[in-house]
């Protein structure tokens, strides 16, 4: 009789991005740390951006970023690629080129070496396909197989695209649909009744190098990415950092078809209810709208679109854009006034 397939998954108590400490557990951390008072750090740990920015010279400053995590997918190729996706992701939400990567593993003794070489042979895949390269490491044994990179990317000081800095008047422009961490939830407890898998490993795959690309063109006041703490996590850390208010239209924010099943059924990741908690503070939610919904905008994403807040005006044509490159974005709410980072949730709205 063949052996049974290695499933990843089943090794790891929490999956993907959904292993993040919540931000209930992890922000009043990040206030006792020692203020940065190097004039060089453009970007630190102040505004829980998605990577540090560091000036170098007039016209040229590193991004640096480091994410890793338990196994999100079974296959160990497919595992090495949705983490290096997510982990770039990062420097395209500050605006920068990723350059060059550093491999972060822990790995068990229970798990023969083949399977540590296709983890890293899929990560290598998706940073060529980024046009950096993986140039070392570091592994340590462990319980549960852990992977990631640290990225070190290039912006333009005066291009930096931090998370601070969205405006009243802003619409808020969404490059993924969300739903990925209760799909990959219902598949690690073999409840993906409809294979979304698939679709959710391709999502996972892609860069978000076209989407930022793209934004870049237009006048994007904040920028960030959509990975452990959801869609409403990331906003509001945007929000905060802004210091202004939100407004989200449920209806359009787009979701997996899956997904909406699945949290019917009870089908969430401990972390997307983890986030939904920490959230009740800041968000206020229509009496319309559902605990199902309110989850999904919980969801705990890995490697999830870009959130851009960008003037009003530009919508359409950043929307359009956005299209022609094949990146199926959406408006999915606007910022509303100056204010200490609260969001409202209302069944829809208009750009």
């Amino acid at each position: 009789m063949p052996d049974e397939p290695i499933r990843l998954t089943k090794m790891a108590k929490r999956a993907g991005c959904a292993a993040k400490h919540p931000p209930g557990f992890l922000l009043p951390l990040l206030g006792l740390l020692p203020p940065i008072n190097d004039p060089r750090v453009l970007v630190g740990s102040a505004t829980a951006d998605d990577a540090a920015v560091y000036k170098l010279s007039d016209d040229l400053a590193l991004v640096l970023t480091t994410d890793f995590f338990t196994p999100i997918v079974d296959a160990p190729r497919d595992f090495g690629r949705v983490a290096a996706a997510n982990a770039l992701s990062d420097v395209y939400a500050m605006g920068g080129k990723p350059l060059a990567a550093l491999s972060v593993v822990g790995f068990p003794d229970s798990l023969p070496a083949t399977v540590l070489g296709e983890i890293l042979a899929g990560a290598a895949e998706v940073v060529a396909e980024s046009g950096a390269s993986i140039v070392g490491g570091h592994t340590i044994k462990s319980e549960e197989p852990i992977f990631g990179l640290a990225v070190t990317g290039t912006v333009h000081p005066d291009r930096v695209l931090a998370n601070a800095g969205a405006r009243p008047g802003d619409i808020l422009i969404l490059t993924k649909p969300i739903g990925l961490g209760i799909i990959t939830t219902a598949a690690k407890n073999d409840q993906d009744s409809h294979q979304a898998i698939g679709d959710a490993i391709r999502l996972m795959t892609t860069l978000n190098r076209t989407g930022a690309e793209v934004l870049c063109q237009f006048d994007v006041h904040a920028l960030t990415d959509i990975t452990g703490f959801g869609l409403l996590g990331h906003l509001r850390n945007m929000t905060a950092a802004s210091q202004v208010t939100a407004e989200v239209w449920a209806a359009a924010v787009p979701v997996l078809p899956a997904a909406r099943e699945y949290v019917t059924a009870g089908i969430a990741p401990g972390g997307t209810r983890a986030n939904r908690k920490f959230l009740a503070d800041w968000v206020e939610y229509s009496p319309a709208i559902p605990e199902t919904v309110q989850l999904l905008l919980c969801d705990a994403q890995t490697s999830g679109g870009l959130l851009a807040a960008i003037p009003a005006d530009q919508t359409e044509a950043a929307l359009a854009a956005l299209a022609a490159q094949g990146v199926n974005a959406a408006a999915i709410g606007r910022i509303v006034e100056p204010g200490p980072g609260r969001i409202s949730v209302v069944t829809e709205g208009a750009p």
